[in-house]
């Protein structure tokens, strides 16, 4: 009898369905933190509710600075997770469920994390957004139109990213492999928003952030596309002769 290993499968790679009852659990966990975030902190810290209510409440821009930043890195996560994904690496720990689990959810928290940063805005007086300048890109003319605008896109672009990993049973292969290049782009133009409309990157340490996440992230993506073009095709498993 004679045999090789191959590498998994496509199919493999897609982590499966959440179950409801997952589904319910998560989005009663995110509604138990809102509700304590607006009721319960500013309870606790002294000045917060001032901040939040007060005649130039602050704290709305803190959040949405704040929250774009996770979202930023959050994005990126997930995108070193998709790189890494077929890697030995990620099929020896944690497993090519566990790492494609661990993307598909890392994707989904940042698709939360900037829509809070974006709708976080509608309680900021001095930038004075309404929900339709929130939703619908290059609506505003307030603030750097153009970048704010490409933020908007990659947040839809990343919507539909994150919603093909529910709809990947009714998916074509070609339909797939269309939809996940695209999270470059998302996370090009998350890149472009952060550094040329973002308040915090004139930081040294932000704008650190942003340039060594994009170096490892193009350091990744070389590597597995030299390793994925010069590594010896693998032999097929040849069926067992009896």
């Amino acid at each position: 009898m004679s045999g090789g290993t191959t590498r998994p499968a496509e199919e493999e790679l897609i982590p499966p369905l959440p179950a409801p009852r997952t589904i319910l659990i998560t989005g009663l966990a995110i509604a138990a933190g809102v509700l304590a975030a607006a009721f319960v902190l500013p309870a606790w810290l002294p000045g917060l509710s001032e901040s939040l209510v007060g005649p130039e409440p602050k704290a709305y821009w803190y959040l949405s600075r704040a929250s774009g930043l996770v979202a930023f890195g959050l994005v990126w996560l997930s995108m070193v997770w998709g790189v890494s994904l077929t890697s030995r690496a990620a099929r020896r720990w944690p497993g090519v469920v566990s790492a494609g689990d661990v993307h598909q959810h890392v994707s989904l928290l940042g698709l939360a994390f900037g829509m809070f940063h974006g709708l976080i805005l509608l309680g900021d007086r001095y930038a004075n957004y309404r929900l339709t300048q929130i939703l619908i890109p290059f609506t505003t003319s307030a603030y750097r139109p153009l970048w704010v605008g490409i933020g908007q896109l990659a947040f839809y672009a990343l919507a539909i990213i994150a919603l093909s990993f529910y709809l990947r049973p009714w998916l074509s292969n070609r339909a797939w492999r269309t939809i996940h290049p695209l999270s470059f782009g998302v996370y090009l133009s998350a890149l472009a928003h952060g550094v040329l409309s973002g308040t915090d990157s004139g930081s040294p340490w932000v704008r650190a952030f942003y340039w060594a996440t994009a170096g490892l992230l193009l350091f990744l993506t070389i590597y597995r596309i030299l390793v994925s073009r010069f590594s010896p095709a693998r032999a097929p498993v040849r069926p067992a002769v009896t």
